[in-house]
């Protein structure tokens, strides 16, 4: 069976192991090349390092405010998982396409790029902005260089759509994410000694159980979002280390915790008050052992998506795809960035199911690349003159 425009570029972008650890480059300009052939102008918006890029380009009229079509180029790794396929060389099964970044979410960048040989033939009533970002997976990083150069352009785009993979249902929401750090200095001891030692691992439990209460105070005494599969804001400590040796009171130990928000409850102000619980666990101790020291650190950190249903964008997704429904996603996007810092409009709808996302045998359903194919013909032949 042959693939289609959409399923041999896919097939290409597949073939570049673009794990956030590594560079992107080689698939941006696979894709840079891909529209030079178009005549459409690109801007690469790199990293310090020059390891990776961010690509912006832009085509329609200039004087107009646009659609921003906005995806990441970054998959997660491989590493521990038992893959029956080949993971960067995409495969078809059952009317599946296997590989890694095909749900998440190579798909609708193989889609919207299958989509401009038609759309650069066309007259548009307004542009077209892509917007491809590195570094996506650990924290919507990479995106944010590209928010630095948009802040300054003399025209925002009207909206944005995300094509994170929903199934190709409109979400018009989803959560936050705060990633933070937690540091707990005790004092080192003998261990048949214990009276002569602070166990900073004892210390970091008492900070993780502080961190689950209030968790189980936001789930019972919070308000509710039940648009979310999880409706309320959720705290989760994922990593931990502490101690040298078993025959050693530990000095330190740290965790990272995390927080997902829904709109209605500000991070900022569960951090404070995790930094609050910190000083005082800290001023039980201190007379005895000065040295204590606990200390809280958030190293990442992008806002909720909360767009009214009532938004131009919302509408026309949703009169594309013939519903009038809409959905609010348990993960996060750059929407979140677009609509914190620009002030742009934002859903998230692409092809595939997280369901499949990050796990061994990653795949997305022909049916799916198909229905996201139509959505975005529809919508240029929306903005053709």
């Amino acid at each position: 069976m042959s693939f289609t425009a959409t399923e041999q570029i896919l097939e290409k972008l597949i073939s570049f192991p673009t794990v956030s650890r590594d560079s992107n480059l080689e698939l941006i300009h696979y894709i840079r090349d891909h529209l030079e052939a178009l005549e459409i102008p690109s801007e690469l918006i790199l990293n310090e390092e020059g390891t990776k890029a961010n690509l912006h380009a832009k085509l329609g009229p200039e004087d107009l405010s646009g659609i921003m079509l906005s995806g990441h180029t970054d998959v997660v790794p491989v590493d521990g998982q038992n893959w029956s396929v080949d993971p960067f060389q995409m495969s078809l099964q059952s009317g599946r396409l296997y590989g890694r970044g095909t749900t998440d979410m190579k798909g609708f960048i193989a889609s919207v790029l299958a989509m401009l040989p038609k759309a650069s033939s066309r007259k548009l009533s307004r542009p077209i902005h892509l917007a491809f970002s590195y570094d996506e997976e650990i924290g919507c990083v990479g995106v944010r260089r590209m928010i630095d150069m948009l802040e300054t352009a003399p025209l925002q785009p009207a909206f944005c759509i995300v094509g994170e993979p929903t199934r190709m249902q409109v979400a018009i929401a989803h959560k936050g994410k705060t990633a933070a750090s937690c540091t707990c200095r005790g004092v080192e001891a003998h261990s048949a000694l214990t009276t002569q030692g602070l166990n900073a691992i004892y210390l970091a439990t008492e900070m993780i159980q502080a961190i689950r209460g209030i968790q189980e105070k936001l789930k019972l005494h919070n308000e509710h979002d039940h648009h979310y599969s999880v409706p309320y804001t959720t705290l989760h400590v994922g990593t931990i280390e502490g101690g040298t040796a078993l025959n050693i009171i530990p000095r330190e130990c740290s965790f990272k915790f995390e927080i997902r928000n829904i709109r209605k409850n500000d991070s900022n102000e569960i951090i404070t008050q995790i930094e609050q619980i910190a000083r005082e666990i800290s001023s039980d101790y201190r007379q005895e052992f000065p040295e204590v020291k606990i200390n809280v650190e958030v190293f990442n950190q992008y806002p909720a998506l909360d767009t009214s249903p009532e938004e131009e964008v919302v509408k026309l997704v949703q009169g594309f795809l013939q519903t009038e429904d809409f959905i609010k996603l348990a993960f996060g996007t750059e929407g979140g960035l677009f609509q914190g810092r620009l002030g742009i409009p934002t859903v998230v709808c692409g092809p595939g199911s997280m369901d499949q996302g990050h796990k061994p045998d990653e795949f997305v359903a022909r049916e799916q690349l198909q229905r996201c194919d139509r959505f975005l013909g529809q919508l240029l032949d929306h903005i053709s003159v």
